[in-house]
């Protein structure tokens, strides 16, 4: 059992080495020369390795202490189920983030153990349910994934979908795409802000220097490594620009790769399958809607904090790195749909529903013993309270 776990967190969690095999199989289902199967399985890894980010560590890492085998079981089993899904119903998508399926593969084992439900109960109904959501989430977020990129062969595999759908559905009630965040003339000196690596930098920049003038010397120079506190958060706020740097260069690496790749597995195993990827795959389609959707989606996050605060309910505080990937994406599709204020729009709504959704699943994670922790996306909270609330009028009845 051990072994199979390990197999499990080294395999199928790591998605650029799951993508990789992926990538391999189909440039040997269309009989590639083996040159070309080298080059394009290697070429889809260092791209996939280099912009892979995940944004729920920290839960996931107390999930994994608490039920790690069954957490990989349910991993295990999902994926398979995700395969047959897409080869037997509509749903054509194979969600190659496995970070994110190992997240809700946790998310789906807390439920149902807060149900008081047995391992092998948990690992069989927890990895239908994933299979299912693997197919089915990508498939909601289809049609607003086309107008970002401008054709069909890619998927959103980030279990966010309903807000990058919605932010989608905002942007075209209340703006028009043709006033694209990408066409935006700014006046004079903000004009750097078009080029998203000074706006990123910049920006991320003001927000770690806020964050460690409102935690204090002592707190910085505990995380600093010895470097002065007030020089860290200037290099966080670069560090982070440059990993950003680093993971668009890598969506451009293996972009070509895995869709060519993917030919030979929607033609000789799952007709029509396409590969649901992570986030960042859309920020080079619109880099500038990536800054504006996160700041749109921040502000949401602290208009509805001060909210929790005043009618006294349990307060999520907006964290930049999660809110900076969920709002970045929601800002392309906003974008996609209603240019800049569709931007504004759509991510502003998505910054909400992410304090929203972990504080309403919050209490169950507490009653299962992981305090102080919960999950920001929106599939997730969605998932997770149909499961336990569904489950508990089961038990109910029977």
């Amino acid at each position: 059992m051990e072994i199979l776990k390990v197999v499990v967190f080294d395999l199928l969690a790591s998605a650029p080495i799951l993508v990789g095999i992926i990538a391999l199989t189909g440039l040997l289902l269309q009989k590639q020369p083996a040159d070309k199967v080298i080059s394009g399985t290697l070429k889809t890894i260092v791209g996939f390795l280099v912009f892979g980010v995940g944004s729920a560590a920290a839960v996931t890492a107390l999930a994994q202490d608490k039920f790690g085998t069954t957490v990989s079981l349910v991993m295990l089993i999902g994926f398979l189920c995700n395969l047959l899904v897409a080869k037997f119903t509509p749903l054509k998508y194979i969600f190659l983030t496995g970070q994110h399926n190992l997240y809700l593969a946790a998310l789906l084992t807390i439920m149902f153990k807060a149900l008081g439900m047995s391992n092998s109960l948990t690992i069989i109904f927890g990895g239908i349910i994933l299979g299912i959501c693997a197919g089915l989430f990508p498939a909601i977020a289809q049609p607003y994934m086309r107008k970002v990129t401008g054709d069909d062969e890619l998927a959103m595999g980030h279990y966010v979908t309903v807000g990058y759908a919605l932010s989608g559905w905002i942007g075209s009630k209340v703006g028009k795409p043709e006033d694209s965040t990408e066409n935006l003339n700014l006046p004079g000196w903000l004009t750097m802000f078009k080029d998203y690596v000074v706006g990123v930098s910049i920006t991320m920049i003001i927000f770690f220097y806020i964050a460690a003038i409102a935690a204090g010397k002592g707190a910085v120079e505990e995380l600093s490594g010895g470097v002065n506190w007030l020089v860290y958060p200037l290099f966080q706020g670069l560090g982070f620009s440059a990993a950003l740097y680093v993971i668009i260069t890598g969506v451009r690496l293996f972009l070509g790769e895995i869709v060519s790749a993917f030919v030979g597995i929607s033609e000789k195993l799952i007709p029509n399958a396409r590969p649901a990827l992570d986030c960042p795959v859309v920020f080079p389609f619109a880099p500038t809607a990536t800054v504006i959707g996160f700041l749109a989606a921040y502000a949401g996050g602290l208009v509805t904090m001060v909210v929790m605060g005043l009618i006294g309910t349990i307060v999520i505080i907006p964290v930049a790195v999660p809110y900076f990937f969920i709002g970045a994406t929601a800002g392309v599709f906003g974008n996609a749909t209603g240019g800049w204020k569709g931007c504004v729009a759509g991510s502003f709504v998505v910054g909400i529903l992410i304090a929203v959704g972990p504080a309403l699943i919050y209490p169950i994670m507490e009653n299962i013993g992981l305090t102080g922790t919960s999950f920001p996306e929106t599939d997730f909270n969605i998932v997770g309270l149909l499961v336990y609330y569904i489950g508990q009028l089961l038990q109910s009845v029977f």
